[in-house]
């Protein structure tokens, strides 16, 4: 009769611990690179275009940082010299900065002594120059920024036909493990190309902006510059 009862307890056991096994979720970890790699190749693309709007992001981030740094009182002194008289100290002055202000208002003043026209033409004509040495790479950040949310729309529908594919394949015998590797491409190639799109297309109108500033700066300096030639004009030494 004890073994009998032992043999019970021990039988309820068992089963209390199969249905506490049963009902508890079977916990999954994953990693971004097994992530990764679930997304196919067109995740590579995706990874490669990411780097390139960093790097482009980063580069003219840098660029526009540089070419802003100027002396907030280099016009006043360009106009003290200028009302001198001393244009070569103006010069020299100029060349201390490598901006596109400072070579735009250096330009000016090796033009004076010709008409008017002549001296704004040579200004605008180096503004120009440096304005698009700026932009320079903006136009690939803007693809980057269209065409990488493609990239990944295209991703999905390749998902989704390989998931279709599939599923034709095994005819009535479906199984939901069939359909997943065409689901992960189609969600994790999604994600990724709006990532990089959204990166991308930020990147783009920050630094667009930073460059309109920049161009901002320049026109009111060379307003300034052709307003001192006009009304204070100097003489060489």
């Amino acid at each position: 009769m004890l073994f009998q009862l032992l043999q019970a307890d021990t039988l309820e056991a068992a089963a209390q611990q199969l249905s506490t096994a049963a009902t508890q979720p079977t916990q999954m970890s994953i990693s971004l690179w097994s992530m990764f790699n679930m997304g196919g190749p067109l995740m590579w693309v995706l990874l490669a275009l990411s780097f390139l709007a960093i790097y482009l992001i980063g580069r003219k981030w840098w660029m526009i940082k540089s070419a802003s740094k100027i002396d907030p009182h280099f016009m006043q002194d360009i106009r003290d010299y200028m009302n001198e008289g001393k244009t070569q100290s103006a010069i020299t002055l100029c060349g201390k900065y490598d901006n596109p202000v400072a070579r735009m208002i250096e330009t000016g003043i090796h033009r004076l002594g010709r008409p008017m026209a002549d001296i704004q033409s040579a200004i605008e004509n180096i503004g120009n120059v440096e304005v698009a040495r700026l932009e320079k790479g903006l136009p690939l950040l803007a693809t980057i920024a269209g065409g990488a949310p493609m990239i990944g729309f295209l991703g999905t529908v390749l998902g989704m036909v390989k998931a279709f594919f599939n599923m034709s394949k095994a005819g009535n015998n479906i199984d939901i493990t069939l359909l997943s590797d065409g689901i992960y491409t189609a969600m994790l190639t999604t994600v990724g190309g709006l990532i990089v799109g959204i990166i991308a297309y930020f990147g783009y109108n920050w630094l667009t902006s930073q460059v309109s500033d920049l161009v901002y700066k320049m026109e009111s300096s060379t307003l300034e510059f052709i307003d001192i030639i006009l009304n204070e004009p100097g003489e060489d030494e």
